[in-house]
């Protein structure tokens, strides 16, 4: 029988004494602690784990998010490039956390739904940050939020600047690009609407990639962005009937029928239809 490896003769750290140590750095008491189930049902452990993860993915794309909307106003775009694949990543690992809630039955969720209260991933505000910055700003959304004014302020404030997409019209306006109405836009509150203006630069980057590759490629990465945010709303979708069927959501919404309204919602209009163009 072989004797038993001892990590510390190679030179590893095995006393962590006044030294921080891979707990110290995470805070992972904090992490681990979070976890509070209010019923005794086994499957309310999965249920706050997966919606905590999923928040905390949603604070790392917000990161990103915020950082390549800033490469893309200051006219240094490629480095957003990375930052865009990277939220694209996160939107797959949401879309896969799905897969797990999934394990869970009709019969297990009724052990504990009752003691959600009104709780429910429709007042996340950070997924709500997301859909700002991306450019769908539907201000009726402030409302479940309007109980803390802090989060309310960090919300606005996103509102009060152009949005990824605003950005990447505003960068076509820079490059000579025709872009209509966008480039009179003062007011970001509010949702843009469809341009042909900007349909029109889209096609002539699509028609000549080699003579546009910033442009075409920045294109590719928003096209990237919302096809795995469809995805994500998607498998929300899917989930959610395949677990309550359709009844209404704890929070008030419809459930299945107000997610699937959200399907619905194309966060860069005019870079779908251009393909119907080319």
């Amino acid at each position: 029988m072989s004797e038993a490896y001892d990590p510390s003769a190679e030179g590893a750290q095995m006393s962590f004494k006044g030294r921080m140590s891979y707990s110290d750095y995470l805070h992972l008491e904090k992490v681990l602690d979070a976890q509070e189930p209010l019923s005794t049902a086994h499957d309310e452990m999965l249920f706050i784990i997966q919606h905590q993860t999923s928040e905390l993915w949603m604070k790392l794309a917000l990161h990103e998010l915020h950082s390549a909307i800033d490469c893309v106003r200051k006219d240094d775009v490629q480095p957003c490039f990375k930052m865009l694949s990277r939220v694209a990543r996160i939107l797959e690992q949401l879309n896969n956390a799905w897969d797990v809630l999934r394990t869970m039955t009709p019969s297990e969720y009724t052990q504990f739904r009752g003691s959600l209260g009104q709780s429910s991933g429709f007042q996340s505000w950070q997924y709500r940050a997301i859909e700002f910055l991306a450019g769908n700003r539907n201000l009726a959304m402030l409302g479940p939020h309007s109980h803390r004014p802090e989060t309310v302020e960090r919300l606005e404030a996103i509102l009060a600047r152009p949005s990824l997409y605003d950005e990447a019209i505003l960068l076509l306006g820079r490059n000579g690009f025709d872009i209509g109405e966008d480039g009179e836009r003062s007011d970001w509150r509010e949702s843009r609407h469809e341009n042909e203006a900007v349909l029109a630069a889209w096609q002539a980057i699509y028609r000549e990639p080699h003579r546009y590759w910033v442009l075409y490629e920045l294109a590719e990465k928003l096209v990237d962005f919302e096809d795995y945010f469809r995805r994500w709303r998607f498998n929300h979708v899917t989930t959610v009937e395949r677990i309550i069927g359709l009844k209404r959501g704890t929070g008030g919404t419809g459930g299945v029928s107000y997610l699937k309204k959200m399907l619905e919602v194309e966060l860069f209009p005019e870079l779908w239809k251009v393909r119907t163009k080319l």
